[in-house]
């Protein structure tokens, strides 16, 4: 089958980055889905597992960890899919990524692809809907249907993760919801995902709450650059706040900044629940579940910003490069081979 892979960890200007290869067909395991591969989109993981992490001697690495595909095979103990099924999903980092004609992955982790979406449309959603959702409301523990009086400043608003978790906080919950955007197109596209409010993250963050109105806020759901802005976060959380992020700071955090104020600090890490198969791990399951309907109903949107083509190497090499440039805005999808 084709697939996109590595061999090495290089620059993504450096044709070998990724490249078209011959693999052979996966064969499912007990509770996996072979899933028929339409559409995939890419995510920062997929650079930074490029960058960081080197293959065996001689051996493709396959990123890719957002699929829309339909099934068409499955293991001996799966119960919640047949063959033809239509569904979408973000896989295990533990596993060979989704860049390929054919993927496997765990039943326990796939939802049923939103019948109101295409492929593509439908390929943006999975990563960031599932960071996006553990992060509100597992992490933070904001509340459905609650959330009057409480504030969320979503720092990098504009992103994959930033996009869903927009429309999830406005929609899901009553919390004012205060996104961050540095450039014009990108503060439109936080407002018209549903943010009450939008400040400039290049400014100080405590000078642009308190224009828009607010002396603190008692969320905050940092995505990017978290060590550079970690000590105007502190400062704008009121006490007891909670703090959460998902990025990897170059600089250690200094975790004794929080005491003072009785601060909680959350890792969110979707892939989680699939490296360790914990024992919640059909939660995934559910969650895609309630998403796709939530789109189907009009609640949520595909965050799809940009289509880059076909699944090849040349198209993935632009769209790692985009997502290292960092002004994507929403998600970058592929489809067909």
């Amino acid at each position: 089958m084709k697939a996109v892979a590595y061999f090495e960890s290089l620059a993504i200007d450096d044709p070998r980055a990724l490249q078209d290869v011959e693999l052979p067909e996966p064969v499912p395991g007990p509770r996996d889905l072979l899933v028929e591969v339409r559409a995939i989109s890419v995510n920062p993981v997929d650079t930074k597992v490029r960058r960081n992490t080197q293959p065996e001697a001689g051996q493709p690495k396959v990123l890719g960890w957002d699929v829309a595909g339909v099934v068409v095979g499955v293991g001996s103990e799966v119960s919640l899919f047949k063959v033809g099924d239509e569904v979408f999903y973000a896989g295990s980092i533990a596993r060979a990524g989704g860049n390929s004609e054919r993927h496997l992955v765990d039943e326990r982790i796939v939802g049923r692809k939103p019948r109101s979406l295409s492929f593509a449309e439908a390929a943006a959603l999975p990563l960031t809907a599932i960071t996006a959702w553990e992060l509100l409301f597992e992490r933070l523990q904001l509340v459905e249907g609650q959330g009057a009086g409480q504030q969320l400043l979503i720092v990098g608003a504009a992103g994959g993760v930033g996009s869903i978790m927009l429309q999830l906080a406005r929609q899901l919950t009553k919390v004012s919801v205060i996104a961050t955007a540095s450039r014009p197109e990108t503060q439109a596209w936080a407002r018209e995902l549903g943010a009450h409010h939008v400040i400039d993250h290049s400014q100080p963050l405590h000078a642009e709450l308190q224009r828009a109105g607010f002396a603190s806020v008692s969320h905050v759901s940092s995505l990017t650059q978290t060590d550079q802005h970690f000590d105007q976060l502190v400062e704008a959380l009121t006490p007891q706040g909670r703090l959460a992020l998902i990025d990897d700071p170059a600089q250690p955090l200094d975790v004794m900044k929080l005491k003072r104020k009785s601060l909680s600090l959350h890792w969110e890490l979707m892939f989680t629940r699939s490296l360790f198969e914990t024992p919640d791990m059909i939660e995934q399951h559910h969650l895609l579940q309630r998403v796709s309907q939530l789109v189907d109903l009009g609640v949520l949107r595909t965050t799809l910003g940009e289509h880059f083509g076909t699944i090849n190497a040349a198209n993935l090499r632009r769209a790692h490069a985009l997502l290292e440039s960092g002004k994507a805005k929403g998600k970058t999808v592929l489809e067909g081979f």
